[in-house]
């Protein structure tokens, strides 16, 4: 008879990674867990490659720097092997269908990841595709980055549920993983945004019918001070992410109240943690004095991406 962690494993094997939804918050949970465990390993310095032999098909349609070194750097590090193909460079540039594209390459390879803009590329990829499909962002959701940022939480404050967060900025694809994340993990969120940029209505429905499972609170206001009252974690993104720089200006208008900034932080806990998901653009979503102070951990995160992103791969394929 299998125990419940082993139950998890065995129900995870051959799964989609393409957003937090489609996951229990058991399954989240372990994801997490197993993110942690790898981290272990690797600074024990302790090979462990239960990939030994598979390969990964890294499709970029957009630039990367953690993306794509995390990835790369994961599949090598639990056995496997990592394949980088440009969006330009495969035959969808020239116009192959994504159906044909997923049938051709689940022949060769044993996971497919693929970083892109629209959220039903993945959808259809995974619809033509054998093996599993990872999201390593689009539009609508960045999952994988959502999985290590509350890995990195529970590692700075030990729990997760409970715990408050205040994410302020853009109604992105970010926010929309960190929604669906707190909503599986038990986590109060509340998220500030100027009118016209708040989180899709449909990910917001999503999200407060997961909530409803676990007792998460998860809010959208317009004032930041408001979002950032007693928060444990203060959390934001560039105000512009990419396919969206054409608006640069005109969302620098709109987001000027919103900098997190030393005198906004004032409101949140003492022993807050500042979370940022990385390019950032210092001085406009963020301070200086913030995002390099006391209280950032941005840089665990990003070193996060690597095992919680092992831990897909290593459950998955």
């Amino acid at each position: 008879m299998l125990n419940v962690k082993e139950e998890l494993a065995l129900n995870l094997k051959g799964r989609d990674f393409i957003a937090l939804v489609d996951y229990t918050p058991e399954e989240v949970r372990y994801l997490i867990d197993l993110a942690i465990d790898l981290k272990k390993k690797q600074k024990a310095g302790e090979i462990y490659h239960p990939l030994k032999g598979k390969t990964l098909g890294m499709i970029f349609e957009k630039s990367s720097t953690r993306t794509r070194v995390s990835f790369e750097v994961g599949i090598y590090q639990l056995g496997g092997q990592g394949l980088f193909l440009s969006g330009n460079d495969l035959q969808i540039g020239r116009g192959e269908t994504i159906w044909d594209t997923a049938q051709t390459l689940s022949r060769y390879l044993d996971g497919i990841m693929i970083r892109t803009y629209a959220h039903r590329t993945v959808i259809e990829l995974a619809r033509g595709a054998t093996v599993p499909v990872i999201n390593g962002l689009t539009d609508t959701n960045h999952p994988c980055q959502a999985l290590c940022d509350y890995q990195t939480i529970l590692e700075h404050k030990g729990r997760l549920e409970g715990l408050k967060m205040a994410y302020v900025g853009d109604g992105n694809n970010m926010v929309h993983s960190l929604m669906m994340g707190a909503a599986k993990l038990g986590v109060n969120l509340s998220v500030a945004t100027p009118e016209g940029y708040e989180p899709s209505a449909d990910i917001i429905r999503q999200t407060e019918e997961a909530a409803a499972e676990t007792g998460a609170k998860i809010g959208v206001y317009r004032d930041p001070k408001e979002a950032i009252a007693d928060a444990d974690v203060v959390y934001t993104d560039v105000w512009a992410s990419m396919g969206f720089e054409s608006e640069q200006k005109e969302r620098e208008l709109a987001f000027a109240n919103y900098q997190v900034n030393e005198e906004l932080t004032k409101y949140a806990k003492k022993d807050f943690l500042f979370m940022h998901c990385l390019p950032a653009h210092r001085g406009e979503e963020v301070s200086e004095g913030v995002i390099d102070g006391p209280h950032s951990i941005i840089f665990d995160q990003a070193e996060n991406r690597l095992h919680a992103q092992k831990a897909i791969m290593a459950a998955i394929m």
